[in-house]
This record gives C-alpha cells, sequence and structure tokens, in this order.
C-alpha cells in the first residue's frame, strides 16, 4: 500500500474559518495516525477575493494549533508550486489534452444567455443544468464567433447512462448518476480553471491517496469522478465529514459569535484547548475522557469513529475546556502566554514592577478566576484600582461589627510576605472573635477590594504586601460610620 497522503488546500479569501480548521485539523491527525504525509497548497483562483495576507493569516494559524506539514507553500517540496495561479499552464495543457480527445469543447454562450436558460428551468420546476448546444457547434459557427470576438470557456463532455459509485470512508456508500448533472465549464474564458478541474489535476499530481473534506463538498464529488476517469488518474479515497452547527442547529456563522480561529487567539483561547475541542467536533475516542492531550488524540484518530452526523459547536464545553488548560499551566508558563494580554491594559507598567514572586502569586490568584486569556483585564483592577466599594460591598460594610474585624485583622497583618502567613490571619481573627469564616472574609474582602467577590484574598493581600495592605485597612475604618 503507497503511503497516506493528504492535503488541505484553504482558498485565501478570508481567515480561516473554524470549520476549515476541523478539516485541516482532522487531515493532520489522519496523516500522523497513519505515518503519512500532509501537503498544505492554496487554492486562489478566485482572484478578486484572494490576498496575500489572508493566505499568511491561515498557515500562522494553523501553526499556531500546533499543526504542521511536510510539503507546501510555504516549506515548498517535490510537487511545488503550491499555489494554484503559479499552475495555470498545468491546467491548461490538460485542458487541451481533452480537447483533442473530444472529451471537452468550446462554449461561447454568455452570462446572459445562461442565465436565461436558468430562469427557463426554474419556470418548467426543472433543476437548472447546461441544454449543451455550444457542444454541437461545427468549426465553421466556432470560427465564426472566434472572429465576432468572443473568446470561448471550455465545457467538459459529462458521459450519458453512467452511474458513478463512491465507497465513502464517513458516509459509506454514495451512488451518482451522470444524467443529472450537465456539461460542465472546467476553463473560463480567462484562462483561469474552475474549482472542480484545478482540485482533480493538483490531487493527482501530488499523489493524493485521501481527500478529507466537509461534506458541503459531497455534491462536487461526481464531476470530479468523472474527471478522474477522463484524465485517466487514479482516484482517491474520499471521506466527507460533517458540517458544524451552532447550538441553534443551524449551520455555524457570524451570529453564533466567532467564527475564525484567529478571532479564538485573539480571545485568549489556547491552542491546546482548541486542537482538542475541535478534534471531538464530529470525531469520538474510546472512553469517557474528554480532556485528552494531542499524543492521545493522534495515536487514537482513525475516520471510522468519524460521526456521520453534524457536530454541535458548544461554547460552553470550549469555555470550560479551555479554563481546564488554563489551571494546567505552570506559572511560569501562564505568566508568559498571559503577557500580551497584560500589555494591552493599563496595568502593564505595575504589573512590570513587581517583583518575581508577586508576580508568581498574581498568577496563582487569577489562574483559577480565568475562562480565557483576555479575562485578565477584568481581573487587574482589583489588584492595582483604589477600592470603591460597590452597593453590595457598601451594605455589608454597614454591618455592625466591621470595624472591631477590620481592627482585628489590622493588628495581626503578619510581618513575612506569603500568602499563607495572611490566610493564617485571617483565620486566626475568626478564631479569636468567635465568628463564621464569612462573617470575617467578606467585610475584609469589602473593605480591601470594594468587591463581594473575587481572586483569593490572601494572595490578592500577599501581592499588594503589608504596607499597601495596611494602609488599605486604615483608609476603610476611616471611612466607617461609628
Amino acid at each position: 500500500m503507497s503511503k497516506v497522503r493528504v492535503r488541505f488546500a484553504p482558498s485565501p479569501t478570508g481567515p480561516l474559518h473554524i470549520g476549515g480548521a476541523r478539516s485541516a485539523l482532522f487531515n493532520y491527525l489522519f496523516a500522523v495516525h497513519e505515518g503519512g504525509e500532509l501537503v498544505v497548497r492554496i487554492e486562489d483562483t478566485d482572484l478578486d477575493r484572494s490576498k496575500r495576507e489572508y493566505e499568511e493569516e491561515i498557515l500562522a494559524s494553523l501553526r499556531w494549533l500546533g499543526l504542521s506539514w511536510q510539503e507546501g507553500v510555504d516549506v515548498g517540496g517535490p510537487h511545488a508550486p503550491y499555489r494554484q495561479t503559479e499552475r495555470l499552464a498545468i491546467y491548461q495543457e490538460y485542458a487541451r489534452e481533452l480537447l483533442d480527445r473530444g472529451l471537452a469543447y468550446p462554449c461561447f454562450c454568455t452570462e446572459e444567455e445562461l442565465e436565461a436558460e436558468r430562469q427557463a428551468a426554474a419556470a418548467k420546476g426543472e433543476m437548472p443544468r447546461y441544454s449543451g448546444k455550444c457542444r454541437y457547434l461545427t468549426d465553421e459557427e466556432r470560427q465564426a464567433l472566434i472572429d465576432s470576438g468572443r473568446t470561448p470557456a471550455i465545457r467538459f463532455k459529462v458521459p450519458e447512462n453512467q452511474v458513478y459509485v463512491v465507497h465513502d470512508l464517513v458516509r459509506g456508500q454514495v451512488v451518482f448518476e451522470s444524467d443529472n448533472t450537465g456539461d460542465f465549464i472546467i476553463m473560463k474564458s480567462d484562462g483561469i480553471p474552475t474549482y472542480n478541474f484545478a482540485v482533480v489535476i493538483d490531487d493527482a499530481l501530488m499523489g493524493i491517496t485521501h481527500v478529507i473534506r466537509a461534506e458541503e463538498h459531497l455534491p462536487n464529488t461526481p464531476r470530479q469522478l468523472m474527471l478522474y476517469e477522463a484524465l485517466r488518474f487514479k482516484r482517491p479515497e474520499f471521506a466527507h465529514i460533517s458540517l458544524i452547527l451552532g447550538e441553534d442547529r443551524q449551520k455555524m456563522s457570524k451570529r453564533h459569535g466567532a467564527t475564525s480561529l484567529i478571532q479564538y487567539r485573539e480571545m485568549g483561547y489556547l491552542p491546546q484547548a482548541l486542537f482538542n475541542f475541535l478534534a471531538l467536533l464530529g470525531w469520538s475516542p474510546e472512553g469517557e475522557e474528554e480532556i485528552l492531550d494531542r499524543r492521545q488524540i493522534e495515536a487514537s484518530f482513525t475516520l471510522d469513529r468519524v460521526s456521520r452526523s453534524p457536530a454541535v459547536f458548544d461554547l460552553d464545553k470550549l469555555n470550560w475546556m479551555n479554563q481546564q488548560y488554563i489551571k494546567k499551566l505552570d506559572n511560569q508558563e501562564l505568566s508568559e502566554r498571559l503577557e500580551p494580554f497584560i500589555a494591552a491594559t493599563p496595568y502593564a507598567g505595575q504589573v512590570a514592577q513587581l517583583t518575581p514572586q508577586q508576580r508568581e502569586w498574581l498568577m496563582e490568584a487569577v489562574r483559577e478566576r480565568m475562562v480565557c486569556l483576555k479575562d485578565i483585564e477584568n481581573l487587574l483592577p482589583v489588584f492595582f484600582d483604589q477600592p470603591d466599594p460597590d452597593e453590595e460591598a457598601r451594605a455589608v460594610l454597614s454591618q455592625p461589627g466591621v470595624r472591631q474585624v477590620l481592627e482585628a485583622i489590622q493588628a495581626k497583618l503578619p510581618l513575612k510576605e506569603d500568602p499563607e502567613e495572611y490566610r493564617q490571619c485571617i483565620r486566626a481573627t475568626v478564631k479569636e472573635l468567635k465568628l463564621k469564616a464569612k462573617d470575617v472574609f467578606m467585610p475584609v474582602r469589602c473593605a480591601l477590594t470594594g468587591l463581594v467577590h473575587g481572586p483569593d484574598l490572601h494572595l490578592i493581600m500577599a501581592v499588594w504586601g503589608r504596607q499597601e495592605t495596611a494602609r488599605r485597612l486604615e483608609k476603610a475604618l476611616a471611612g466607617l460610620k461609628e
């Protein structure tokens, strides 16, 4: 059996969509599991919308997700070039071959004429398909049209009464009849190939053994099978994976929130969390475990465990998963990953002034409170802004006995700067005053931070240090009503 070779071939007309990222990931996982190779090429024949910056962004997104490939537009390889606009001469050569063998013909129909055909079919309640009128032009008629200034497209002659069967590795046996397909364009009049023509040639010449792609490409398959046969190419295995739906069971779109991988990166989702989450969108490993590292996923990924049913993008599950991965980071890695998010806040300078030990305690304090790294923007104010008690905090501070609690804490502030010392300070106050823990913790939190909720108080106090904690206590005591 030949080595498995798969490909991911995005169009650089926008950022990498979450669905495209999942397709790329499944191709990568299949290649790794089978000891094969992944090719990344760029389908940029949409000249109006394709942009090199999108191409670069797509490749950067794939690398950020943790994917690597053996051949491609950026790493080269024996089947270069890997950008379709650099392969136009190849497509034109194969189009000429089909013309010479009588398997294709020039089509002079204008867009207006074709639209009229579509409307006529629709009026009869029929599926639009090309009438084939240019198929039967004589050489003289063709020459007359050329002399009149018309530049033809090239259409493929669809074989009549043929049945094409695909043993799809996900969907099972799928049958197509050629009579449902009209003659289709393979080269446009401007010399640019259509998707179906270019993709068949690229896959064949690059030795692709398995085409793993979204099920929305399934309708393209019969045309591609016809072209594989006409060009005498060996056809690959096909696997069409289900669509990704939003929680309302509709196709994933902007109304469901972020749809591109770069948006999730910018919000502070970890690549290993996205890797894990996307792998489970339509694929299920053995067992019930959902937090799987990439080695586990790579070792167990097979197409026979890919579901035919649509995958639902559950944002709550992604958030939970990302939170678990954040909790797994050690303080050093968490600090490094948070750096760009901290730099975007007004507190970057104050964080930079913390000692290494204070920064460690800051990481411990914020770790449990973050769903995404971007959440640091809402967590830093409690460390660096002066307390301005909200309505709930003022209600707590107006209760009887608050002064006694704050004065007891003030008297017990530790000399040693350590979170455990601050924890023991609070516990000792609870014991001394014979109060419930919340009747000490809550007034102290509200007095020091102005909020009823937040990161662990003993860690916040350790980040501040004794001097700042004492100053805040003194100010809170001065503000209490007698």
